[in-house]
């Protein structure tokens, strides 16, 4: 997939309407999981994402900080995030906890 096209979110736009479902991308363009919960707002928010898994289930929840991914729209106007880390970085993580 080509990112390059893609069109960053604004600041504002980082919000928990915006990024919950959202499915986010490894450095190969992988599929490595998906953001189901936001905390807090703006560039100091975390987001929870669920790793590995199928369908939800046995997935990993992890939460980052939300400036280590990249949230953009593509052509079509979908929201998607990318990072620079690995699905096997991202399960060594401490799970989150609810």
């Amino acid at each position: 997939m080509d990112h390059s096209n893609h069109t960053p979110l604004r600041t504002d736009e980082l919000t928990s309407a915006n990024l919950e479902g959202v499915n986010v991308y490894g450095p190969d363009d992988n599929h490595i999981g998906d953001v189901s919960h936001f905390h807090g707002t703006g560039p100091g928010a975390n987001v929870v994402v669920d790793v590995g898994g199928f369908l939800g289930i046995g997935a990993k929840p992890v939460s980052l900080s939300v400036s280590s991914l990249n949230f953009m729209r593509d052509e079509s106007g979908n929201v998607h995030a990318t990072t620079s880390m690995t699905k096997d970085q991202l399960k060594e993580l401490p799970e989150h906890k609810h």
